[in-house]
């Protein structure tokens, strides 16, 4: 599937995390730009200010200071200007009632981070085209990427 150019919003509050993303980013066949954000204050801050490109894809950890990943999704859900843009979540969890309730409140894909940098460049690669779909879709089939 040919990609377009991507604007992609990642929000993480690990340092490693965000640069390990990054890197595995860099390497795959395809245009995008990366945003990093540090928790869910900064992203809703950032998505709310309507100066700012909306993302093609946000990639959302879970377990943040000041805003979790599910209270990001809900406020996203709920505003008209944000609510199509496709949340990927990107967490260690694999709690399965969490998956449930956040692909009720309307997440995409979940992805459990790995820990091998060949597994994180294939999930990267695999869960955009799936986002993009997402965006031109009403399907409500929804994807858990695992490493």
């Amino acid at each position: 599937m040919e990609l377009k150019h991507l604007n992609i919003l990642l929000t993480d509050d690990d340092a490693d995390d965000c640069a390990f993303f990054r890197k595995a980013l860099s390497t795959l066949p395809l245009s995008a730009e990366l945003t990093i954000l540090n928790d869910g204050e900064q992203l809703m801050q950032y998505l709310l200010n309507e100066s700012n490109e909306i993302p093609d894809v946000i990639f959302l950890d879970l377990n943040m200071p000041r805003k979790n990943g599910s209270e990001c999704v809900s406020e996203i859900k709920k505003s008209d200007r944000l609510k199509n843009i496709p949340v990927v979540i990107f967490s260690t969890s694999s709690n399965e009632g969490i998956m449930k309730q956040l692909f009720k409140a309307g997440v995409h894909i979940y992805v459990r981070k790995p820990n091998d940098f060949q597994q994180l460049k294939e999930i990267i690669y695999n869960a955009l085209p799936l986002a993009a779909e997402k965006t031109f879709s009403t399907s409500s089939v929804n994807y858990i990427l695992n490493a």
